[in-house]
Order: C-alpha cells, then structure tokens, then sequence
C-alpha cells in the first residue's frame, strides 16, 4: 500500500506551474485530495477507490462525484508520470458516471430587451455623479455579458489592454487559460463600453483591471450577479437570472439564427462541440413552438 499524501503539495505545484491551472480549479483539487486522504488514510489503490466512490455515490450529486474522481485520477497520472507509483489503480475499475442532463436556462430576449431598457433609462434622472457613474458600469456590464457569451470570471479578469474598442475586439482568457478573441460589431454595445471607459479610465489605469466596482478595485463575480439581480428585481421579473444566463441565452438564441454550432463553440471557449451541443436541445424546444404557432398546414382546412 502506497501513501501518498507526502505528494500532495507537489502535484498541486505541477498542476499550477505545469499546467497553468487557475486558483479556482487548484481550490477544488485541494479539497477533493484532502477530502480522499481523510477516506482512504492517504492509501491509493484499487479498493480504497472503489470504496471511495461507493462512499460518493451515496453523498454528493452525479456532478460532484464526476469532479472529484476526476481530480484522484489527474493525481495518479501525475504519480504515474513521476515515477511515484508503479501501477495506475484505475486501470481496472470500470466507471460509469453518467450525469443527468440538465438543459441550460435561459432569458427570453424580451426580458433581457427590458433589463437593458430599463438600465438605460436610469440615466435619464437626476443623479449624481457616483451614481451616473455605476449605471454606466452596470451598463456596459450587462452589454457585454450578452454581446460576448463570456463567463463572469472571464468577465472580471478582463485587463484593458484585452478591450480593443478601436478595432472592436476582446480577448478572454478561458479555463486552462485558453485565449480566445471575441468582435464585438454592435454599435450600442461599443458605446456603452466606449462610455464606461471614459468614465472609470483613471481607476481602470490604477488597478489593470477593464471592470471596477465602487471602492475603485477590481470587480467581484458577486457584484456582477448583483447588477444582474437589481434590474432584474426592478422590471419585476420573478424568476432568478443569473449572470452565467447571459451566456446560455447568447450561445441559444445564436443557435436559433442559424449560426453553425461550430463558430458558437469557439466564441464559448469550449474546447469539445460536446459541452455545446446541450444547446441543440434547448433550440429544439424553440423549434417545436414555432412549427406549433407558425407551421402552414396549420391554414389547411379539411
């Protein structure tokens, strides 16, 4: 029996150093070993595994479960590669870890029509400087949510040198730091962005970050589904949005102008068309309310 706890801090340098993991990702690999050598008494093998995997099975949701062997299995091809262990326990465990499938929710664009509406029209009241300065933020952060499909991390790590309003492009860095380049062509959304700017350029130049909350820092993750929750609450919609919404809203309703699934895929950052394919699923559901309401035979008359 092998005790690997010693290797720990080791895989977690590799996977920071090596693999370029973000703080999030090395977060949860932290606390899925710790969690496995509390179970297993730091011992990698075949039945402690399969009896952790018994023991996730019965405690945490399909996804979880999914994540957690996953980090295990990313530590023993790390112990592998080093020459830490001989032989790789999960050659012969059988896995079939099957999520069930959770079609991503979306906004109707009627909704995000009034959200944004209703930001805009905040302008147009007496106000003072600080607070002509936040909705112009919160503007240009609801515009580029949904012209951009990005994640709310993504969103908040934007540097400005990543926002090109001259040549009308944004470059994100996606999970494992995978670049990708987004155009932005919408003359409103340019505004918004070329307005916000203007107003926050000293705090923009001070901090290095494109997005800045109202102590002059970076934006947090929670101050943007704070934004997202206010408009939402102040147009009187009842159901939770989410910024991440934004997103599954942008990649469904391109979908729904035809756009190939394949340009989508990479304005996501997916890195397989599988993760992108949940939203065929979600267009068919538009489909069948069209072909319900607008299908022709509908005119016919026997």
């Amino acid at each position: 029996m092998e005790r690997i706890n010693a290797y720990y801090d080791l895989f977690l340098r590799y996977c920071r150093n090596n693999k370029n993991l973000n703080s999030k990702t090395l977060k949860a690999y932290k606390i899925d070993l710790f969690q496995y050598q509390i179970f297993s008494d730091a011992v990698i093998d075949k039945q402690h595994i399969l009896s952790y995997i018994e023991y996730l099975n019965k405690t945490f949701a399909p996804k979880t479960v999914k994540r957690k062997i996953a980090t295990i299995k990313a530590f023993t091809r790390f112990l592998l590669l080093e020459d830490l262990i001989e032989v790789n326990p999960f050659d012969k465990i059988r896995l079939n870890l099957k999520e069930p499938k959770i079609l991503p929710r979306t906004i109707p664009l009627n909704i995000i029509n009034e959200i944004l509406k209703t930001a805009y029209d905040q302008l147009n009241g007496e106000l003072s400087t600080y607070q002509y300065k936040t909705i112009l933020r919160d503007i240009a952060v609801l515009e580029f949510l949904f012209a951009t499909g990005v994640r709310v991390s993504e969103l908040c790590s934007l540097s400005p040198y990543d926002v090109d309003l001259i040549n009308h492009t944004v470059k994100i860095f996606g999970k494992g730091s995978k670049e990708r380049i987004i155009q932005i062509e919408n003359k409103d959304v340019l505004n918004a962005l070329r307005s916000y700017k203007s107003a926050f350029e000293s705090d923009i130049d001070n901090n290095g970050y494109f997005f800045i909350n109202k102590l002059h820092k970076r934006l947090s993750e929670q101050s943007v589904r704070e934004i997202v929750k206010k408009y939402a609450k102040m147009i009187h919609y009842n159901k939770n949005i989410t910024p991440h919404m934004f997103r599954h809203s942008f990649a469904t309703l391109l979908l729904e102008e035809d756009v190939d699934i394949r340009y989508i895929q990479k304005m996501l950052g997916h890195s397989s068309i599988t993760t992108t394919q949940i939203y065929t699923h979600v267009a068919s559901a538009k489909q069948k309310q069209i072909l319900i309401a607008k299908h022709p035979r509908n005119k016919i008359k026997l």
